[in-house]
């Protein structure tokens, strides 16, 4: 049986990320990506035990960082999370694939994403109050075999308030972080794709 339990998640052909832009690393400009993979016939449903081993495709990830008051929301992945090759990393995004509960209408687009964001935010945490949020940018890393076969859409959340709360038990050690804490010692622990959001996240324009 699969690990993954017959889980279907959000592909997108990998010719659909180079025809619009390819990169390697960090890039501003997600609503561009995002509504380019989001088209009509572009993003479709597969398993994710073949997704995981099919570099042809990427999986769109949400990837959201929580920010309060200029500090970030840092963790660190535990073993019960659902991704063995991320284990005791740190991490500043919280998030996941979409998947067909996602669906809003008849067809796949920006609205099936958005509502698993959404989704993905209420199953992992807790949060007290309200906040706004818009789109970052893009991540991509094709260096190792977790981003090969994964795309991210980072999304920035900025809070009123920072009681903040695991609701999942692979979230060990939820606290907020200045960007210069992340930035220093505790760096090279982060998961590459939060080194890359946090680079997103330094430069973006307030």
């Amino acid at each position: 049986m699969s690990r993954y339990h017959g889980e279907q998640v959000l592909v997108v052909p990998r010719a659909a990320f180079e025809e619009a832009g390819y990169f390697q690393g960090h890039r501003e400009g997600g609503e561009h990506y995002l509504n380019a993979f989001m088209k009509p016939g572009v993003a479709s449903f597969m398993d994710r035990e073949a997704a995981e081993n099919d570099p042809s495709h990427k999986q769109i990830i949400a990837y959201a960082i929580f920010c309060h008051r200029g500090r970030i929301l840092h963790y660190t992945r535990g073993g019960s999370g659902g991704e063995a090759r991320l284990h005791d990393k740190g991490s500043i995004g919280i998030g996941g694939h979409i998947n067909p509960v996602d669906r809003q209408s008849g067809h796949d687009d920006v609205s099936t994403y958005l509502a698993g964001v959404e989704r993905e935010i209420r199953e992992e945490l807790v949060i007290d109050g309200s906040c706004t949020q818009r789109v970052l940018g893009v991540i991509n890393d094709d260096t190792n075999d977790v981003g090969a076969v994964h795309l991210g859409i980072v999304h920035l959340f900025e809070l009123d308030t920072d009681r903040v709360r695991a609701n999942e038990a692979a979230l060990a050690n939820l606290r907020f972080v200045s960007p210069e804490e992340l930035s220093g010692e505790m760096f090279e622990k982060l998961e590459t794709w939060s080194q890359l959001a946090l680079e997103l996240f330094k430069g973006r324009k307030v």
